[in-house]
């Protein structure tokens, strides 16, 4: 299934109408899609280089919309969301979470989540979901949204900008491991700032 899906969607970046398609496919994967963007993005971009700021610009408000989405899914939909986070089996992880944010735990903890959530390969659909769940802050989580999805998705726009083909064949190899270091290092600087400011 995951396969037709790729391949239906790499089909979409090539249609006369593929802003509206990558817009489309922005929005549902932050709610329930299993596809991410980047896989229309990239030939998107390679294909229209001039265009690139734009098809960056498209993906990530959609993805921010999107996430609103999944965000109320948890808040007014419970058994939805519940099904959906089942679907990529983080059930266990999402219950562990929303125990621990019952007991008080840190509010920066999960805003450290929710960033990584947007900018790594991590499903950011489950965690858009719990957030709604937990009665996360929507404009706190719409911006910190808005920061990663569209911080992740100009790298892409504007590496597949650069090196095209090339840029393909290393994210295929290694993009999920980099996309994670560099969310990490983000999130531990965030921190130490945050931490020295309340010095």
């Amino acid at each position: 299934m995951f396969q037709t899906l790729y391949r239906k969607c790499l089909n979409l970046a090539e249609h006369k109408n593929s802003n509206f398609y990558l817009g489309l496919v922005s929005f549902v994967e932050s709610s329930f899609f299993p596809i991410p963007p980047d896989v229309m993005l990239v030939p998107m971009v390679i294909a229209k280089k001039k265009a690139f700021i734009k098809i960056f610009i498209i993906a990530s408000l959609f993805s921010v919309l999107g996430g609103v989405m999944g965000y109320l899914i948890g808040y007014f939909f419970f058994d939805l969301g519940i099904y959906v986070i089942e679907f990529y089996g983080y059930e266990k992880k999402v219950e562990n979470l929303k125990l621990s944010m019952a007991e008080g735990s840190n509010f920066l903890v999960w805003l450290s989540i929710l960033f990584l959530a947007g900018f790594t390969p991590l499903p950011y659909k489950v965690f858009t979901i719990t957030s709604g769940m937990i009665g996360f802050n929507l404009l706190i989580f719409i911006i910190v949204s808005l920061i990663s999805r569209s911080l992740r998705f100009f790298i892409v726009a504007y590496l597949s900008y650069k090196f095209g083909e090339l840029f393909t064949e290393y994210m295929n190899k290694h993009g999920s491991k980099w996309f994670s270091i560099i969310g990490i290092l983000i999130v531990i600087i965030f921190i130490i700032a945050y931490l020295f400011l309340k010095i």
